[in-house]
Order: C-alpha cells, then sequence, then structure tokens
C-alpha cells in the first residue's frame, strides 16, 4: 500500500474554494525537473544575471558568449521531463479549475504534462528565431548546426544555468561561431524575451482578459521579482482577487497575498495528484 500524498489543508481550502484559478508559475516550479533557478531566498541574483537583448544584438561576442554556453546547456536543458509540481497543475485543469497558466518558464514542461491552456509569457527555448526575417527553426536543428560548425566545443562540460546554458566562464569564446539564418543572413536570436525586451503586447493582454475571468490567482515557484509577472499580481489585487503562492522564501507581493505558503512546489501541491 502507498500512502496517500499529504495535503496542505491552508491551500487545499484555498483551492477548493475557487473554481476558475489564474496560476502564475516561475522558476521555481522546474527546479526538480534539473532546471536551476535564477534567485536565493531572499530574491537576490545567485549568478550573473542574464544576457540582456541590447547587448545581445549589438555585440558579436556576446552572441558568440552566449550559444557558445547554449550549446553545451542544451544538451541536458532539451532532455527535461516535467515533475510533479508540473502534473499537479495539469491535474487541476483537467479538473476544470483552471481559467489559464500562465508561465514566466521557457522549457514548456507545462506542455509536456499534458497542460492546454498554457500562456508561454517569456517565449519558448525550443524554438530559435531570426530577427531579420522572422524565420523560426526547432532548437534542435540549430543544435546540430552549431555542433557542426564548433566541433572542438562539444567535448566541453559545465554546470547547468537556468537559460538553457551551462556556466561556461573562462574559456576565450573569440573562436565560436554561430550560424546566421539561412533564409536572409540575418542574427539568430532564442525564442524567448530577454531582459531589456518587451513581453509582445498581445500576450500580455490575452493573459489580462484571462486574469479578468478568474476568481483566484494561484502563484507557484516564483519570487516575481521581475515585473513582467509581479503586474499581473498587482492586477489581481486591484481586482481584489484573493491571492495564494507557493514560493520558497520571500517575494516582492508578500504584502499581495492571501495566503503563503513556503514549500518546494511539488510537495505543496502533490494533494492535486
Amino acid at each position: 500500500m502507498t500512502n496517500a500524498p499529504l495535503a496542505n489543508p491552508p491551500l487545499q481550502n484555498f483551492i477548493d474554494r475557487h473554481e476558475k484559478l489564474f496560476v502564475l508559475t516561475g522558476a521555481g516550479c522546474s527546479t526538480n525537473s534539473g532546471i536551476p533557478d535564477y534567485r536565493d531566498s531572499f530574491g537576490n541574483w545567485k549568478r550573473t544575471q542574464p544576457v540582456n537583448f541590447q547587448a545581445f544584438m549589438s555585440d558579436e561576442h556576446t552572441r558568440r558568449r552566449y550559444w557558445a554556453r547554449s550549446l553545451i546547456g542544451w544538451r541536458r536543458f532539451g532532455q527535461a521531463k516535467p515533475n510533479d509540481a508540473h502534473h499537479a497543475l495539469a491535474r487541476l485543469e483537467a479538473n476544470g479549475r483552471c481559467e489559464m497558466l500562465l508561465t514566466q518558464n521557457v522549457d514548456r514542461l507545462h506542455q509536456s504534462a499534458g497542460h492546454r491552456q498554457v500562456i508561454d509569457l517569456h517565449g519558448r527555448l525550443d524554438l530559435v528565431r531570426c530577427m531579420g526575417c522572422g524565420r523560426k527553426t526547432p532548437r534542435s536543428e540549430f543544435q546540430d548546426a552549431l555542433g557542426c560548425a564548433n566541433a572542438e566545443w562539444l567535448a566541453l562540460d559545465a554546470a547547468d544555468a537556468p537559460d538553457g546554458d551551462a556556466d561556461l566562464e573562462h574559456e576565450d569564446f573569440s573562436s565560436f561561431q554561430v550560424p546566421p539564418c539561412e533564409a536572409c543572413g540575418s542574427i539568430l536570436k532564442p525564442d524567448v524575451v530577454f531582459f531589456g525586451e518587451n513581453v509582445p503586447r498581445d500576450v500580455v493582454a490575452t493573459a489580462q482578459d484571462h486574469l479578468a475571468q478568474a476568481d483566484a490567482m494561484l502563484i507557484v515557484g516564483s519570487s516575481l521579482m521581475v515585473y513582467s509577472g509581479f503586474r499581473f499580481v498587482q492586477a489581481a489585487a486591484q481586482r481584489s482577487i484573493p491571492i495564494a503562492a507557493v514560493n520558497l522564501g520571500r517575494t516582492r507581493a508578500d504584502d499581495l497575498l492571501t495566503l503563503k505558503v513556503e514549500e518546494r512546489c511539488e510537495a505543496a501541491l502533490a494533494f492535486l495528484l
């Protein structure tokens, strides 16, 4: 006989009282899938801040460094599997309790777990986009192109970093070759929102529309230190929508929360499975 998952009574009561939850997830939801998070329990950066959009577009060395780190990190990131937190939220949706899931993550693990109604707020790392013609290519295909152009780099390894890259810090990136767009020769960029880049307006508008239909908000694994996610919590508070959060450590929205559960995401949500 297996033991039933331990319930978290306050969180379970919160979810039971609401039928149209707007769920917002962050990096903490995917850490048990082997993808590192960005911040410590105080909301501070654990490592160097992620690449900036302006630097990526204007500086060839920044692009070489980014793609070299990505070549190494993608090998594991691209193989990541959804964990119990992803499956629990998919079950919540299957039970008709989820108005929409808005994720700040770019790993597509919610979709892999079977979640259907998902908005990728910051894009998706499994696609590469040309900044000239807009052509999109699967990241797996671009991985092959990067490997062919930089065979000597394939023997390297380093600790995983949150953006599907690896902590390569002391290499000479000047020899790393980044293939251009096959269609127009322009710069290729992962189809994600970098720091300094704006979330598309239609994505924000769609998410806000779903939030307006919700009767409660559930935050899972996010410190909300980035405004692109925090603004939805502000909007919920302005509408007097009750807000619960599952997160280890402080969040930017602590003063706005109806309920806070400081527990690992998969443990806190285990009762949904």
